[in-house]
């Protein structure tokens, strides 16, 4: 995923990382480590200071884009998170779950907002719509 701005581009591994990279130089910058299974899914705060993950592990990880820390875990899920997502202004993260559901969360304090459900299998994909 790109920043924001194009600068930098995110991207998680089966080997259980997320790397920031100078989309320019294609230089890494820093590896995230944190996530004990596969990262499935990644993506860039609109302000570009965040990056959320969703990983095999069950847990979905609020990051530092400049320092690298972990931010926030977002638990409670029965299957591996397979996308995420964050809304337009950057307060709220949405996750797709291989339990057929899509979770809603607060991107500052952790707390879920709303669980979504309907989906005969796994979801595969999530996103904001521009107007949030």
């Amino acid at each position: 995923a790109f920043s924001p701005n194009g600068r930098q581009v995110v991207s998680g591994s089966d080997e259980r990382t997320l790397r920031l990279w100078d989309a320019v130089t294609r230089a890494p910058l820093q590896t995230l480590e944190d996530h004990t299974d596969f990262v499935t899914s990644v993506a860039f705060s609109p302000d570009g200071k965040q990056v959320v993950s969703g990983s095999f592990e069950k847990t979905v990880r609020l990051w530092d884009a400049i320092t690298g820390a972990t931010l926030q875990t977002l638990k409670g899920y029965t299957r591996e998170v397979t996308s995420v997502a964050f809304s337009p202004d950057g307060r709220q993260v949405v996750s797709g779950l291989g339990d057929r559901t899509v979770r809603r969360w607060d991107a500052a304090t952790g707390e879920p907002l709303q669980t979504l459900e309907g989906h005969t299998d796994g979801v595969t994909s999530v996103a904001f719509s521009p107007d949030g």
